[in-house]
Order: C-alpha cells, then sequence, then structure tokens
C-alpha cells in the first residue's frame, strides 16, 4: 500500500496512525477522511475554557459540536437515501425513527455531548428556516447524535449553544480535516486515553469506475485492557498512567458511546445504506472494544448517489405517468467489497482519533493522557510489524 505524507497528519501537523507505522489494509481516498465522498463537508464548534474544580454552569469547559453536510450547504433539503442501526442503544440519535420509516436524510448530522441535543436540534432549524426557507416551510427532523464527555467536562453548564450549532454547520469544508480534540470530539475518551474525532475513507473499485466509503466517528469507548492495534492486544504493554479507570473504580469502564456516520456515493438502497451502518462495529471490533452494556453505540450511512429520489415533500396535483422515482443502485450480491471498505475505514478512524491527540485536564483536574506513540511504535516493532508500503 503507498502512503502519502499528506494522509499521514492532519492539516496542523498532527501525526495520525499511518505516521507510526501501523499496518492498516485496502486503499484510502485522497485526504483518508469521510471528506473524500464528493460533496461531504464537516465543520466544528471546538469549547475550552477553564480549570479547576467543577462549578456547574462555570465550568471546565471540554465539549463541541461537530456538522457532518451530506451534499454540502447548497444541498440541504435534497434527499439522501440512508439507513440506520442501534448496535446497542444506551444513547441518542434523534430522527432515526423517520430514517427507518422514510430510509432518507435531507439535511445536516450533529454530533455533540450527551446533554446538548437540544441547543443543537434547534440549531439545526434555525439554520434551515435562514438558509433554506423553502425546507423549513415543512416539518425539521434533524438528525443529532451524542456520547458522554462528564468526566474532563461540566456536562451539566448548558454551555454548547444554538450558536455554536450553527458555526458548525457555517464552517464546514472538505479535504483534509482535522481529528482528535475538535468538535463534539473535543471531551472523550477512547480506551481511556484521549479520544474524540477521528475520520478514514477506502476506495472500492467496482469494474468501470471507482467508489469511495468513508467513516466519521466520535470515539468514545473501550477499556483499557481491550486495546488492540494492528491485531496485538496491547492493554499490558500500555497499562500504566490511568487515571481514568482509577477514577472510575468498581465500575464498568468500557462506557461512552460511539457514534458512526458512514458515507459513499455508490447508489445505494436505503437497505443497503443500513447494512453499511450494520458493519461499523465489525471495524470497533479490531480494535478490541467487545462493546459495553453503558456506551451507546449507534450508526448511520448515506449515499449521495440518486440525489433526491426520495424526497418526501409534499406531493402536488394528481399523480401522472411522471409521477414516479427512479435509483441506480449496486445489486445485492456485489455489496462484499462495500462492506469490507466500512470495516477498515471504521478500525483506522478509532486510531486515527487516538493518535491525533494530546492529553487532555478537565473539571476538577481529571485527566486523560494521549496514546504513547514510541510504546506503541515499540510493540509493534518487537513482534516485527511493519506498515506495508
Amino acid at each position: 500500500m503507498n502512503q502519502r505524507a499528506d494522509i499521514d497528519t492532519t492539516p496542523t501537523g498532527r501525526a495520525r496512525a499511518r505516521a507510526l507505522g501501523i499496518p492498516l489494509q485496502g486503499s484510502p481516498g485522497p485526504a483518508n477522511a469521510i471528506t473524500d465522498v464528493d460533496g461531504v463537508l464537516v465543520g466544528y464548534s471546538t469549547i475550552v475554557e477553564g480549570e479547576g474544580k467543577l462549578s456547574v454552569g462555570h465550568g471546565p469547559v471540554r465539549t463541541g459540536v461537530t456538522a457532518i453536510l451530506p451534499l454540502g450547504r447548497d444541498g440541504v433539503g435534497t434527499a439522501c437515501a440512508a439507513g440506520y442501526h442501534s448496535f446497542n442503544g444506551n444513547g441518542e440519535m434523534t430522527g432515526a425513527s423517520w430514517l427507518e420509516e422514510a430510509g432518507s436524510l435531507s439535511m445536516p448530522i450533529l454530533i455533540t455531548n450527551t446533554h446538548a441535543i437540544g441547543p443543537c436540534h434547534r440549531g439545526v432549524i434555525d439554520w434551515v428556516a435562514h438558509n433554506k426557507p423553502e425546507v423549513a416551510n415543512q416539518w425539521l427532523l434533524p438528525v443529532v447524535a451524542e456520547t458522554w464527555d462528564g468526566y474532563l467536562n461540566d456536562i451539566n453548564g448548558s454551555h454548547i449553544t444554538v450558536d455554536h450549532a450553527v458555526a458548525a454547520i457555517d464552517k464546514a469544508v472538505g479535504g483534509r480535516i482535522e481529528e482528535g480534540s475538535v468538535g463534539g470530539g473535543t471531551g472523550m475518551n477512547c480506551y481511556a486515553f484521549k479520544g474524540g474525532s477521528g475520520t478514514a475513507s477506502r476506495i472500492v473499485d467496482y469494474g468501470h469506475r471507482q467508489y469511495t466509503v468513508g467513516v466519521f466517528l466520535q470515539a468514545n469507548f473501550g477499556s483499557r485492557n481491550e486495546l488492540s492495534i494492528a491485531g496485538i492486544p496491547m492493554g499490558d504493554e500500555l497499562a500504566d498512567d490511568n487515571p481514568m479507570e482509577a477514577y472510575f473504580s468498581g465500575r464498568p469502564t468500557g462506557a461512552g458511546s460511539c457514534i458512526g456516520i458512514v458515507a459513499t456515493d455508490a447508489p445505494l438502497l436505503p437497505g443497503q445504506c443500513k447494512a453499511l451502518a450494520r458493519r461499523v462495529p465489525l471495524g470497533l471490533a479490531r480494535t478490541g472494544t467487545a462493546g459495553s452494556h453503558f456506551s451507546g453505540d449507534i450508526f448511520l450511512a448515506f449515499s449521495t448517489a440518486n440525489p433526491d429520489a426520495l424526497n418526501g415533500r409534499f406531493p402536488q396535483g394528481a399523480p401522472s405517468e411522471e409521477s414516479y422515482g427512479h435509483m441506480d443502485f449496486v445489486p445485492w450480491g456485489r455489496m462484499d467489497d462495500f462492506y469490507t471498505a466500512v470495516v477498515q475505514a471504521t478500525e483506522e478512524a478509532v486510531l486515527n482519533a487516538l493518535v491525533a491527540n494530546s492529553e487532555m485536564t478537565g473539571r476538577d483536574g481529571n485527566r486523560t493522557p494521549a496514546l504513547p506513540h514510541a510504546k506503541v511504535v515499540a510493540a509493534l516493532h518487537a513482534r516485527g510489524i511493519t506498515a506495508r508500503r
């Protein structure tokens, strides 16, 4: 596999998994990100304020909002085929009932902390009402998902506002994007190391052309002893410096949750999008997790092909011979390569969230260390494991 310097680091120069020589399967897209799917944009609002003892409503604050726009800002209101899967339902993704019913998605997806769904939900409505009033004339059922950041963040303090949600949508960009402690991932932890936002992509050859599958994760799950990298259990070698699990002594430590968003430009039916979403847990499992009862692991996949074929707008006039929808789609029997791409990109997205990160101290002096790069590299080299090039 060829490695490129531009996908080994984030735009600000933070190392990603490939920079450590971790061997990873499959061929990534140009940015190795969900934004490799044409039209998909990602934006962040990141809030890091204060330090010291928790004072509810006053901080410290370590949180934010992530916005994912399937067809960009101009495409808000245009329907994409979509499906979702709840691997473990100890979490929330609003709008899921309508996703299940209609099989389509037409608005930005927001990801935040558990107690900030309300302002983010309202923020999507306000953005659409201001920028796409013709869309807001019908009902709006935004998709907003969450994971818990209360170990580091004043989660009960109402620090995320409607304005933060709107700003994340307005700041969404394509190409290479930041990872780690940014956006909704700011206060999140993964395998008791600093976690948060991670992304990756894979190119799928399909005869006459290529398609892209991209994954974005808000990674906030797993116990330290579960962590596996490149198929190597790392729990024993990385067991030291674990203040988070000491803090939760005697309580389940794999909790926290993971939200996964899968995007592709391959033409898929809603049921096939759901099938992609169901493969995200297989990628998570490659990094060691068994899936905690206290972890809300909820996943959504969408296809940017067949734009607006599944629109749910009110009909006008009586049906005519033109009153039919039409969709191209990949035959079910040819889906396996797309499933593989989801699994591979999910595994790498977890590792990118861990690698592209720094130690963080938050409320009450609670501290989460960063994944120790040198120890990971040494453990891989000790087993003769090097990156495929």
